[in-house]
Parts: C-alpha cells; sequence; structure tokens
C-alpha cells in the first residue's frame, strides 16, 4: 500500500472491508489532527481502483484509539445500512482479548452494569439503573490463562457501550493493564493498554453467508506473559 501507514487488509470484496486496526490510531478525524484510519482506508480505496472524487466507506462500529485488532468498514451505503441494522439486533459479534489486574474468583461470568457517560470529561461511570441517561451494558468473559497476578481474558461483548469493556472490569475491581483513564492507580504512564479486538462475525450484507474474521494481538508485554 502506498500510504504513509501500511494498514493490513484482512479481507476486501465490492460491499466489505476488513482491516487491522493499529493501536493508537483514531478511527476518524478528531481535534488531535492525527492521522485517522478511515482517511487512511479512504485514500487506498481511491488508490487502489482509481476512483475519481471523494470515496465512500461506512463507518459501523469503533475501537478506542488505544486498542487495536479487527474491524469492517462498509464499501457500500446497502452494506453500511445493514450492517448497523445486524448491530442493532445484536447479530454482530464481537469478541476481545484483554489483560487485566488480579486474578478473578469466578473464571467465567457476566458483567451487567448500567453506565453513563460524562461528555465533558469523556469519562464513563457504573451508575444505578435509575440514573437519568444511564445505559445498559453487558458482557460474557472467561479466564484463558494467569500469570504475574493478571488474568487474560476473553471478553463476548453483547452491547457496545462506550469504554464498556475497560468500565466494566474497572468497576469490578480488575482494571485493564496499560489503562490510563480507568486504572490509573495501579498501571504507569506509558503503559499500553491491553485491550485487542481479536474476532467479529456476522452475514454478509449481501450474499448472506456467515462470515468470521480474526485478528492475533501482538507477541510483545503483557500478551506474551501467557
Amino acid at each position: 500500500m502506498t500510504l504513509k501507514s501500511a494498514i493490513d487488509v484482512i479481507y476486501e470484496d465490492n460491499h466489505l472491508l476488513v482491516v487491522k486496526k493499529p493501536v493508537n490510531m483514531p478511527v476518524q478525524g478528531d481535534s488531535t489532527g492525527d492521522e485517522d484510519l478511515l482517511t487512511v482506508l479512504k485514500k487506498y480505496i481511491k488508490e487502489k481502483y482509481k476512483k475519481p472524487g471523494n470515496v465512500y466507506l461506512g463507518l459501523v462500529h469503533r475501537l478506542d484509539r488505544p486498542v487495536g485488532g479487527v474491524m469492517v468498514f462498509a464499501k457500500t451505503s446497502k452494506a453500511a445500512s445493514r450492517l448497523s441494522d445486524a448491530i442493532r439486533k445484536r447479530e454482530f459479534y464481537k469478541t476481545y482479548l484483554a489483560v487485566v489486574h488480579g486474578v478473578l474468583k469466578d473464571k467465567k461470568g457476566k458483567m451487567e452494569d448500567y453506565l453513563l457517560k460524562n461528555k465533558k470529561n469523556n469519562i464513563v461511570n457504573v451508575v444505578d439503573e435509575n440514573t437519568k441517561g444511564a445505559k445498559y451494558a453487558y458482557l460474557e468473559y472467561s479466564v484463558l490463562s494467569e500469570s504475574r497476578n493478571f488474568s487474560l481474558v476473553k471478553i463476548n461483548l453483547h452491547t457496545g457501550r462506550p469504554h464498556q469493556i475497560r468500565v466494566q472490569f474497572s468497576g469490578a475491581g480488575h482494571p485493564l493493564y496499560g489503562d490510563q483513564k480507568y486504572g490509573k492507580a495501579v498501571n504507569f504512564p506509558g503503559q499500553q493498554i491491553a485491550l485487542w479486538s481479536c474476532e467479529i462475525s456476522f452475514t454478509h450484507p449481501t450474499t448472506k453467508k456467515n462470515l468470521k474474521f480474526e485478528c492475533n494481538p501482538p507477541n510483545i508485554e503483557p500478551w506474551n506473559w501467557f
């Protein structure tokens, strides 16, 4: 790819573009002005297919800036609409890996909370379910391995709330390794958050085939402790 940032393309057809999002790259442009994934991928499509004018690329789901891993974009508005619909109906499945502090008492379980986002400081908190504006958050997890008083956890995300995994595990007393926002007390400045989008699965918007895409975290600390 003749671009400033080489992005790994996992799969591509007329309707979909599945890529490995690099860590610390915003999904779309923000106030920092840093290079963002959506812009890079639009340039990639424009160059590869020699498309004139603006390129359409639909953003149907997000990953927090520090998080890496597999993501799908829609190359047509029809695909974007159908994928968004699948997400609404919870027929779009997202699986993550995370390294969390401590050893979890239950090696398999679920977390159900109500979350409220403070838009001023971009912090999400676990709140009482009757709190105005609170949104239900649900995930299931299983512990894959333990090392050095850390746990490697596989997470199936059923609701996609902002910062959901980070907030819920922190609220349960097991903040993510490297999370500067929700685990400040136990992490060191400069540590990279250990949260990775390892798998997505959904029905193809036009062929109706079941698709699954996987992507492993890098072989660096803390992932290689397990």
